[in-house]
């Protein structure tokens, strides 16, 4: 519960957030002492279908200007929670992206990036170097470069450069608990510049609802599955075209319930990793996540991997999606895992907000050039 003194708190500091020139200060106070106001992650995954619906009403009002040449493929640049969106967009939009749509997690750009290339750069802390650097290197050709983030470093480039820029909200944590406004603003740019039409937003839309209606059944439904998970490694198995949703999953393990695990998609997985299944793992717990309408062959090859695991892993779980279209189901998986990955760090008894193996990690390559 956040009290009412916390709350003036709260106010005042956003307050200052959008009005005062020391913004990088205060957000670093915010990010350093948020469990002190109980901005608890939990708070912040219920809110997750609120953060759709008010990404949804930035994105409209963003602008982003026409490119002088045609652009034949996208590429976004992103690390971590800021990448992510990335990855659930590139799935999202499969069936109607009019070119391609490549997530890159690193340094360098790779060389086809020409002038008839959307660059798109994600960071929502601003500072993310690998992400910048990505930026630095985009400047360099004649790409079309939209910028995302809520601030410092990349929001003064972009200003600087006269380079388009959608601003988010600050003072969220970390940048996974932005997936909402990272992801929506994704599609906002693919809508403007062409590459996708309104019917991918209006499903975004309707998710809205969809997770206002089943967030006490999803918020049930997840406590359960977290014990069954608790004290497991786990594994996580899906088809192709969700693997941007094991991946959530599998960073949302790591990041809030502080545990390993791996993932790997149907039908690749089937011509591998299946042959390691040899001897019996009681320490694994395996998740299939699942449409009911995923390609039939890819159905009954799950259907046979997971008869065949069983013999092997003491705790297979199967997870299906609820919704009607594939923007809604993603939503839901997205949303259900983040409640999983809650409860699992309850659990374990770990606070979900703490990266500070990530945060040491940054210190000492600071101590670094670039």
């Amino acid at each position: 519960m956040i009290l009412e003194t916390d709350k003036n708190i709260l106010k005042i500091l956003h307050y200052l957030l959008y009005t005062l020139p020391i913004v990088s200060h205060i957000e670093k106070y915010l990010c350093k002492n948020f469990n002190r106001f109980n901005f608890m992650m939990d708070q912040l995954i219920k809110e997750f279908h609120t953060q759709l619906k008010d990404a949804l009403e930035i994105g409209e009002s963003a602008s982003i200007r026409k490119h002088k040449y045609a652009i034949n493929k996208v590429v976004i640049a992103g690390m971590g929670g800021s990448g992510i969106g990335g990855a659930l967009v590139a799935d999202m939009i499969y069936d109607e992206s009019t070119c391609p749509y490549i997530v890159h997690n690193g340094y360098k750009l790779p060389s086809y990036i020409d002038d008839h290339t959307l660059v798109i750069i994600s960071s929502y802390s601003g500072n993310t170097e690998e992400t910048l650097m990505c930026l630095k290197y985009a400047q360099k050709t004649n790409a079309k470069i939209v910028c995302i983030t809520s601030g410092n470093e990349l929001i003064e480039y972009a200003t600087l450069n006269e380079l388009d820029c959608i601003g988010l909200p600050s003072g969220c944590p970390s940048p996974r608990a932005a997936l909402g406004y990272l992801l929506v603003a994704q599609l906002y740019i693919l809508y403007n510049t062409g590459i996708i039409t309104l019917s991918v937003l209006d499903q975004i839309r309707n998710s809205v609802d969809l997770l206002a209606f089943e967030q006490e059944d999803i918020i049930q439904k997840a406590e359960k599955i977290a014990g069954l998970l608790h004290k497991k490694l786990l594994v996580i198995y899906t088809t192709e075209r969700n693997e941007s949703l094991a991946k959530r999953w599998r960073q949302q393990f790591n990041e809030n319930s502080k545990i390993l695990c791996w993932h790997h998609v149907i039908p690749e997985l089937n011509h591998n990793e299946l042959v390691g299944w040899r001897s019996k793992h009681e320490d694994l717990a395996v998740i299939f996540l699942r449409n009911r309408d995923d390609f039939k062959r890819n159905q009954h090859r799950m259907d046979i991997t997971k008869q065949i695991i069983g013999q092997f892993a003491p705790t297979v779980i199967e997870i299906y999606s609820k919704g009607q279209t594939l923007p809604e189901k993603m939503m839901y998986m997205v949303h259900l895992g983040d409640w999983v990955s809650w409860y699992l760090a309850q659990l374990n008894n770990v606070d979900a907000s703490e990266i500070k193996v990530i945060d040491h990690l940054k210190s000492e390559l600071s101590k670094m050039d670039l």
